[in-house]
């Protein structure tokens, strides 16, 4: 803290850890259901007590950095709201048994898959991140490459667009049954499927955004001397910019749907083939501990890939609100 700074103290940066303090409170004194026959296990408990520890902590910094005051009163909405559905789900599964407990298991069972099973759940993860990333990188490059064929040319519109057309919207878990025929190992065939939906909206975005470009942008650049491959690389594609990452933030979406029905067909590990098997077996909250896990992972690449666009397209602050 500055010298002469004050110290303040914003309310609103208490609203999680009152809302952890309601949820635990209830989950403590509210006797768990007779008719909900699973062992009841201490862990929801525990995960309350150490989030109340570190919003706790976080509530005491906020009194003596106005950086971590301003971020944490702006969230603290959304967490007071996510800590009591959490509350409310767990009292309509142990507390209430309102729903069944083999299909909605609450939220201890679910805890529990993380700390028994997170090696494995780490190991499936790890195969799926080495499908997904090959797979994204490989559509959006060719997205790109496409639709900058298209936006720039006449010719290549002419020959490549019809194409785009009929094959594009045909959903990319829909080519299952011939990328098997085509690749001999379903991990490429995954790969195959998981690009080719990146590939479409990248595309397709990515030319729109070319065609759109103000034509004497690139007259006066061609006045100077500049060739066509200098007015793509120094005039369409940063102009286009914002489609193409408009265009591959939609691929990424595409990309997770796709990887989990790629999985399914032959692959022995992933997230996809995780949630098949469990699911098979009803070990619904291994179900669910790896759609968490899909949940985290998917907002963290998305994170990564808005932090990307920012830094590129740092000369939109002031015009465009982000």
């Amino acid at each position: 803290m500055n010298n002469g700074e004050k110290l303040v103290i914003d309310w609103r940066t208490l609203i999680p850890l009152a809302s952890l303090g309601a949820v635990f409170g209830i989950h403590r004194l509210l006797p768990v259901n007779t008719r909900y026959m699973v062992k009841v296990l201490p862990y929801f408990s525990g995960l309350l007590v150490l989030l109340m520890a570190g919003f706790g902590i976080a509530a005491a910094a906020c009194v003596f950095s106005r950086n971590w005051r301003e971020r944490l009163s702006f969230k603290s909405p959304f967490l007071g709201a996510a800590f009591l559905l959490l509350g409310v789900y767990d009292l309509i599964t142990i507390k209430l048994n309102l729903i069944p407990s083999l299909y909605f298991p609450a939220p201890e069972r679910i805890i529990a898959v993380f700390l028994t099973d997170w090696l494995f759940l780490l190991k499936c993860l790890a195969y799926s991140l080495r499908l997904l990333v090959g797979g994204f990188l490989i559509g959006a490059v060719l997205g790109v490459v496409t639709g900058t064929l298209i936006g720039w040319s006449q010719r290549c519109n002419y020959w490549i667009m019809p194409f785009i057309r009929i094959i594009g919207p045909i959903p990319s878990t829909a080519w299952i049954p011939v990328a098997l025929v085509i690749f001999f190992k379903p991990a490429d065939a995954s790969v195959f499927l998981i690009a080719l939906g990146v590939w479409f909206p990248t595309a397709v975005l990515t030319s729109s955004g070319i065609i759109n470009v103000r034509k004497s942008y690139f007259e006066v650049s061609s006045t100077l001397g500049a060739g066509a491959l200098r007015n793509i690389l120094s005039i369409a594609l940063p102009a286009a910019a914002p489609s193409v990452f408009a265009g591959i933030f939609n691929g990424t979406s595409a990309c997770f749907l796709t990887l989990m029905a790629a999985e399914m067909i032959g692959c022995k590990f992933g997230i996809g083939w995780y949630i098949n098997w469990q699911r098979e077996t009803l070990a619904y909250p291994n179900v669910y501990a790896a759609l968490i896990v899909i949940a985290v992972t998917f907002s963290y690449l998305i994170g990564i890939q808005l932090k990307i666009r920012n830094r590129i397209l740092v000369w939109q602050k002031g015009t465009i609100r982000w």
